[in-house]
């Protein structure tokens, strides 16, 4: 399988890199300083396609001109200068739109994915609960219909995009009943988010992607119609998992950015930065860490293209599956890396908040976390090769 990008895809990349550098770049380190988040720049992104790069064009996506290594280098590029800024297209498109567009009916398409697509509202994924994270098998929320309505309560927390000014949804994973063999069975239901009874509580006060709304959720009688269950009850764990795959591919993309960011800056400074007669870069003791990091981003990118091109191959799920997991442990585990090398080139500098290198720094041990923590992943390659462990 051939996974060098085309000639289309480098153009659509430096189509973005050059939105980044212009629109975003000059603004990060504000947006980060003041928790802001830019629902006008977000807007923009719609405006240029970036959010329909997975859908179809009846919807008002890209069609047969996207496909998932298009989104993937999106998130690269705009990583490369604000990891919130990638994670909220990731967020956006792998958990908010993508759901919809896989296990959606045709009227539920109908309504949602057009205005998401276009970027004018966004919509999130609740999945993580207070005592269900790595096991998401423990998820508390409940729903139950009754007279032709889901009413939920629970709670979700650590949720993307799931309180800003144009949220609109947000599709929880929750409760529906139990199998015969005890277990929960649990679904996926769709909510609006000025349904009564949807609460997005105070957003967190993070260590890192500060730009990027990030909420806990309550619901307390939450009432939509039956309707609004998202694909097969019973199914939405399953479903929900499947998702994570795709968005363990992007997260892999994000860290990409995050490497490649940390290489720019580290060769810019050692170029100019004079110790002892001459450049820091002539001196081995960082020559040598600056060269790590093409190791680490070439590694990365590599893996994470080729999970993308078996996503957009078609490859059988259980090879992309595996090839997802070992992109996403190698690339966040790398980012997290290269930013402690990163902010050593810079030395006292790399502590001061007046350079970058400190916001990538701080924004980089989430991707270790989110879409399945290290170890979940190496259990999960552990499994892929036939080791029964827990």
């Amino acid at each position: 399988m051939s996974f060098e990008l085309s000639r289309e895809h480098e153009d659509f990349r430096q189509s973005v890199r050059e939105f980044a550098q212009a629109e975003i770049a000059p603004h990060a380190a504000r947006w980060d300083r003041e928790r802001h988040f830019p629902v006008d720049v977000v807007q923009t992104m719609g405006r240029l396609g970036l959010f329909g790069l997975t859908a179809p064009e009846e919807y008002g996506g890209a069609g047969e001109d996207g496909d998932f290594t298009s989104l993937c280098l999106a998130i690269e590029e705009l990583g490369r200068v604000d990891q919130s800024i990638g994670v909220t297209l990731q967020g956006a498109v792998g958990l908010g739109i993508n759901p919809i567009l896989t296990y959606g009916t045709a009227e539920q398409k109908d309504q949602w994915l057009p205005d998401l697509v276009a970027g004018n509202t966004l919509a999130g994924f609740g999945l993580t609960e207070p005592g269900a994270g790595s096991d998401a098998g423990a998820t508390k929320t409940k729903a139950e219909l009754r007279d032709g309505q889901w009413v939920v309560n629970g709670s979700k927390q650590f949720i993307t995009n799931s309180g800003s000014d144009i949220t609109s949804l947000v599709t929880v994973t929750a409760r529906t009943g139990t199998r015969d063999d005890g277990s929960a069975e649990i679904s996926a239901i769709m909510l609006p988010t000025k349904t009564p009874g949807f609460v997005a509580e105070k957003a967190y006060d993070k260590l890192g992607w500060h730009a990027s709304d990030t909420h806990p959720l309550s619901f307390q009688d939450v009432r939509v119609p039956a309707d609004h269950l998202l694909g097969d009850q019973g199914r939405g764990y399953a479903q929900f998992l499947a998702t994570l795959d795709d968005g363990r591919v992007a997260i892999s993309a994000l860290s990409v950015g995050c490497i490649q960011a940390c290489l720019d800056m580290s060769l810019q400074y050692a170029g100019e930065r004079q110790t002892f007669g001459g450049p820091i870069g002539r001196k081995q003791g960082v020559a040598f860490q600056i060269a790590d990091l093409e190791v680490m981003l070439q590694a990365s990118r590599m893996l994470t293209y080729r999970a993308a091109a078996m996503k957009d191959a078609g490859a059988p799920y259980g090879e992309f599956k595996q090839a997802a997991s070992v992109a996403k442990v190698y690339a966040t585990e790398s980012a997290v890396t290269a930013t402690r090398i990163a902010t050593q080139v810079f030395g006292g500098y790399g502590f001061m908040e007046e350079y970058p290198v400190t916001r990538f720094y701080r924004d980089a041990k989430v991707l270790e976390i989110g879409e399945g923590t290290s170890e979940v992943q190496r259990m999960l390659i552990a499994r892929g090769l036939g080791l029964p462990v827990e």
